[in-house]
């Protein structure tokens, strides 16, 4: 037995495609179909709305400036 684990989109006719692996093709399989709605959490990449607007122990001094990184020295080839 194998498992394969993924995230999916019901369409609008109401089925749920999954495409297998090529090893399985032509042949009978035994299914069992495991699902759980996706949260809204993870429709942000599991981060809550606002997250980063509102974190705690947020920079909230000046505005942080990255210098100019000036010459990069060149290094000689490994290969």
């Amino acid at each position: 037995m194998q498992s394969i684990q993924f995230k999916g989109r019901i369409g609008e006719d109401g089925i749920l495609r999954v495409q297998m692996p090529a090893e399985f093709k032509d042949r009978d399989l035994e299914a069992i179909v495991i699902f759980q709605a996706a949260s809204e959490n993870l429709k942000h990449g599991n981060w809550q709305p606002g997250f980063f607007e509102e974190v705690i122990g947020g920079w909230v001094g000046e505005s942080l400036v990255r210098e100019n990184q000036g010459q990069y020295e060149i290094r000689e080839n490994l290969f």
